[in-house]
């Protein structure tokens, strides 16, 4: 993405990212780190039930079809729907480096139209890490995976603990996530995303 502000710049001591040796294996399907996230939890009925899989290195793929109810306007996908499924797509990335991360910047270009019934094809990779930030960029492309760019991003995402979520997050979604009986969900619901 051209243009995008110093802020999304890595600083000359960035380093390239390291793919975690637990990192999910390429191919793999990631799955939803919370049911009610609204990108990709599959107990959001009108969320975007984004679809990611762990990429080489340190990279996704995802898709998410876009539905009636994610319309701006008539018959065209949200501008909003758009960024969140890339930032969605982006905080996957995390998973990929074996942190808690969370949203500091995203800047968004649309550059076509998405209509309604659109699979959108995303691929976000990490370019950079400097101590908490995590660089990174993504394109959502039309007509399949190498179609067309309709929307890119780049990303910065700060690592945070899991203190984050607890202290500012809603009292009853915390207790609910934290008394899960299935370790790996109660660890995943506080994964990515603010």
């Amino acid at each position: 993405m051209s243009g995008n502000s110093a802020a999304l710049q890595p600083p000359a001591d960035a380093v390239p990212p390291v793919r975690h040796p637990d990192a999910p294996a390429p191919g793999e399907l990631l799955g939803a780190h919370y049911g009610q996230c609204f990108g990709c939890g599959d107990e959001q009925p009108h969320g975007l039930h984004l679809q990611a899989r762990a990429g080489e290195g340190v990279t996704i793929t995802a898709e998410f079809t876009v539905q009636p109810a994610h319309q701006g306007a008539p018959g065209l996908a949200h501008g909003g729907v758009l960024a969140t499924a890339l930032d969605e797509t982006l905080g996957s990335l995390n998973w990929l480096l074996r942190v808690i991360a969370v949203t500091g910047r995203l800047e968004t270009d649309f550059v076509r139209p998405v209509p309604v019934g659109t699979v959108l094809h995303l691929k976000a990779e990490v370019t950079a890490v400097a101590g908490r930030k995590i660089y990174c960029t993504a394109t959502g492309h039309i007509g399949g995976p190498d179609g067309p760019v309709a929307v890119r991003a780049d990303a910065l995402f700060i690592e945070v603990k899991v203190d984050h979520f607890i202290d500012h997050g809603r009292q009853e979604e915390i207790r609910a996530a934290m008394d899960d009986p299935d370790q790996v969900r109660r660890a995943r619901a506080f994964e990515v995303n603010p």
